[in-house]
């Protein structure tokens, strides 16, 4: 229904692609936890940071199933890190760049953005926040023409080595998330420092923890409206809660496309797996699962790009595809008996990697309160205008 035979080319040329540049380097990346400065620009000279921005800062303005694609072909080369990295900079730090950047910071940052020649992050999240957003500490304090910004982020993907940073602070403490500001601040800024975090999964992309002491930015770092960032963050969160529905119903699939190859090779009492029924009946059970939640994904991505603000069903998205795609591929490391544990077979990253699903991005207990604030207390959230 959404896909032509030029999305399937695409598909096929971004694979390719893959495997070719980025395949052979992972294993060193998830080991390091850095992923080599010279990916961005490949990624930039092809094209693949600029699918849904527009042609004057050097993108290509496509549909959103060309993003769709992007999204699901990383997530088979098995580094959550990775993919991580750059979908975090073409849909975080990129999205508010075009949303609320000034034109001076369009033609400066999302242009060398789209040409992989620099790196964003968007920090958002704080020690003593997490998904509370409106909870932040972060201020930002107007002194003549500039603003000082002092207070810390966390569990931040590219917060160590992206060259600039998408920051939330308040900017009116007193009023909630009414007070809330959005900043783009360089990372050679004085004050801006940053520290690696030790993950569980994810391991190839540079999450950090990020520090502000009196970090002191010119007026016109503002990005939109003073007081308006909430709403801002709100409006973009769809978009990212989507974004990782779709990674968990991809990193379910390629889990599954795995696991029954091995059935269908591995043998037990003189059969391969895939002939006992209770084994069988499981993989059909998870198979139906990808697919029930692939095509609502579809349909949400189909509804966004045509414009409709979809916060609830993005939300339905995270909440349902993270949950399943732990299910599958526990289940698909089992598949796998002692072999599925090793690290030299692939289920023991993926398990790893998909388990932040259920956390970022707001975890799977924000967005049901989310859920049920929107369905049974009939609250009506609105796009910012």
């Amino acid at each position: 229904m959404y896909l032509t035979e030029e999305h399937d080319f695409f598909r096929k040329s971004f694979a390719d692609f893959l495997k070719k540049e980025v395949v052979p380097h992972i294993d060193k990346w998830e080991e390091t936890g850095t992923i080599d400065r010279f990916i961005w620009p490949k990624f930039g000279e092809m094209g693949y940071f600029g699918l849904k921005y527009p042609e004057a800062y050097g993108g290509t303005d496509l549909d959103i199933f060309y993003t769709v694609i992007f999204l699901e072909e990383l997530q088979k080369i098995n580094s959550g890190g990775f993919a991580a990295a750059m979908w975090a900079h073409a849909y975080l730090a990129m999205t508010h760049l075009k949303a609320e950047g000034s034109e001076e910071i369009k033609q400066k940052y999302l242009s060398a953005s789209i040409a992989g020649e620099m790196i964003g992050c968007l920090a958002i999240s704080e020690p003593f926040g997490g998904s509370d957003v409106a909870g932040m500490r972060t201020t930002a304090v107007k002194d003549g023409d500039n603003y000082i910004i002092n207070g810390s982020k966390t569990f931040i993907t590219n917060g160590v080595y992206s060259d600039y940073l998408i920051v939330a602070a308040k900017t009116n403490p007193e009023a909630g998330n009414k007070g809330i500001s959005i900043f783009l601040i360089d990372r050679d800024t004085p004050g801006v420092s940053a520290s690696k975090l030790d993950k569980l999964g994810w391991r190839a992309s540079d999450t950090g923890e990020i520090a502000f002491a009196d970090v002191k930015i010119p007026t016109s770092n503002l990005m939109g409206e003073e007081n308006k960032g909430f709403f801002y963050i709100m409006q973009h969160f769809a978009l990212e809660r989507l974004i990782m529905g779709i990674n968990a119903h991809a990193r379910a699939e390629h889990a599954l496309e795995y696991t029954l190859q091995y059935m269908s090779e591995r043998k037990t009492f003189g059969k391969e797996i895939n002939k006992y029924q209770a084994l069988r009946h499981k993989m059909a059970e998870h198979l139906s699962n990808v697919e029930v939640n692939k095509v609502f994904n579809y349909n949400i991505a189909h509804r966004l790009d045509q414009g409709d603000y979809v916060v609830k069903e993005a939300s339905m998205s995270k909440l349902m595809s993270t949950k399943m795609a732990d299910e599958v591929i526990y289940d698909c490391l089992q598949m796998l008996g002692g072999y599925g544990y090793m690290e030299e077979y692939p289920l023991a990253r993926m398990l790893r990697d998909s388990r932040l699903g259920p956390i970022g991005g707001g975890t799977s207990e924000i967005l049901k309160e989310i859920i049920s604030k929107m369905v049974i207390d009939k609250k009506n959230y609105k796009p910012s205008t």
